[in-house]
């Protein structure tokens, strides 16, 4: 056994921030889609700022 590299670390933290998702996911179906939803909420606010912004430009 060596030295962890900073691949297999990069592959170790992924596969285990993937594997926690998953656990939300089954264990907590309904918070999991409140996050969701409130996530894509957050990106259609900033997307809809960003029209207004470019709008005000021309």
């Amino acid at each position: 056994m060596g030295v962890v590299t900073a691949v297999q670390l990069k592959k170790f933290v992924k596969w285990g921030a993937v594997g926690l998702v998953a656990f939300y996911l089954l264990s907590r179906p309904d918070d999991a889609a409140h996050t969701v939803q409130g996530a894509v909420s957050g990106v259609m606010k900033a997307a809809d700022s960003m029209a207004q912004f470019f709008a005000k430009l021309t």
